[in-house]
């Protein structure tokens, strides 16, 4: 059903693309999130959130029974580092899309940054580790790596598609009617007012908007301005959606011109699964 679902995506996005090209630019459907765009060839090679969050918490219980086994029987689930001169904590929320920025009402409140409260409600919940577990962490965190890649060809299988998507995307970039399709959003950017950036990656990424160490910005009034203008632009002239269907088309073709490397990162990837199934229900699994 998946594979049916991507090459249904795929025929809609080629679709778009030729509506897109052949029309111009009429009122559409405002699109907030990239997966408002739907599903693309290569997401079912890939870990999806929920495996993050699954593998999240399988190695939080790897990791709290190697602890225990090396003397620490209360280790918590969520554990912040010691309050150690020299030891801290990066905590960052990356809120953009593969095709920037596209909720209005985000860029409005937070330009090309986000709401510094979602930072802290990502921290830690449990309690400090100890000097003593922190010494010990490091090899059950390790360890606990180790045993959701278990029987996985790490250099070959398990990172084929992300490898082969790096090369698809360039080609995405070279693509004639993305580049078409960006120098109409940079000539809209221009007509606004605002700097006539080359893509929407830099206007995303200019130094102006002072990223701090956190990754976040300073949400001035001119960083909100033109990031209101820049996601106007995309959906004045649909640059997301012939983006996507540049983005479905070349994957759709890289993967039926490698099927049988492909099919090994798939089964390479539900052996990743089938680990932390095992995770979760094995003996580390005990009241935080």
């Amino acid at each position: 059903m998946v594979r049916r679902g991507w090459r249904l995506g795929v025929a809609a996005g080629v679709a778009v693309l030729a509506a897109i090209c052949a029309s111009g630019p009429e009122p559409w459907e405002v699109v907030r999130t990239a997966s408002d765009l739907g599903p693309l060839p290569a997401d079912r090679y890939g870990l999806t959130p929920r495996d993050y969050q699954r593998s999240q918490r399988a190695s939080a219980l790897l990791v709290r029974q190697c602890m225990a086994d090396r003397g620490h029987p209360e280790f918590p689930l969520d554990p912040r580092y010691p309050d150690t001169p020299g030891v801290t904590m990066a905590v960052g929320t990356v809120v953009i899309t593969d095709y920037g920025v596209l909720d209005p009402d985000d860029a409005r409140r937070w330009g090309y940054g986000w709401d510094p409260a979602t930072a802290e409600a990502s921290r830690p919940k449990g309690r400090r580790m100890t000097d003593a577990e922190y010494a010990d962490w490091p090899d059950c965190s390790a360890e606990a790596s180790r045993r959701l890649v278990r029987g996985i060809d790490l250099t070959g299988d398990w990172l084929y598609a992300a490898g082969r998507m790096v090369e698809v995307n360039k080609a995405v970039k070279r693509d004639p009617r993305l580049r078409a399709a960006w120098d109409t959003w940079s000539r809209c950017m221009a007509a606004e007012g605002f700097t006539r950036y080359p893509d929407p990656a830099a206007a995303y990424g200019d130094r102006a908007w002072h990223r701090g160490s956190d990754g976040n910005t300073r949400h001035t009034e001119r960083e909100r301005a033109t990031a209101v203008a820049d996601v106007a632009c995309k959906h004045r002239h649909r640059t997301p959606e012939l983006w996507h269907a540049v983005r479905a088309e070349k994957q759709a073709a890289d993967i039926s011109r490698h099927r049988d490397r492909y099919a090994a990162a798939l089964r390479a990837l539900r052996t990743y699964r089938a680990n932390i199934d095992e995770a979760l229900q094995g003996p580390g699994r005990r009241p935080a």
